[in-house]
């Protein structure tokens, strides 16, 4: 069998998580009700994504969780036509997730 023919399982290693973007994160609509456009960009921006891989030394986050990063600076790949960034778990600026035991007090 060749091994493009094969389906492979990703496992990300030591401290990595693939993150992909969510949708619609770029648009963004005022209080005021203006829709401001992804391109229109006044500071660097975080964004949210949401994990489909851990690496086995990760552990504030875990597959399913969403993210708040920066997407600059990441590694792009892409699976299956799909686009992922790749990033240290250090590089992750909060998680929203249902079993935290502390935080910020705000929600989703």
């Amino acid at each position: 069998m060749r091994m493009s023919d094969q389906k492979l399982e990703i496992q990300m290693l030591h401290d990595r998580v693939m993150v992909r973007v969510v949708h619609g994160a770029g648009e963004r609509r005022s209080s005021a009700g203006i829709v401001i456009p992804a391109t229109a960009q006044i500071a660097k921006r975080l964004v949210w994504g949401e994990v489909f891989g851990v690496g086995n030394h990760v552990r504030q986050v875990q597959v399913g969780d969403r993210v708040l990063f920066s997407p600059d600076d990441q590694f792009e790949v892409e699976v299956q036509g799909q686009a992922y960034l790749v990033m240290r778990e250090r590089d992750l600026h909060a998680v929203a997730t249902e079993r935290t035991e502390h935080g910020t007090g705000l929600y989703l």
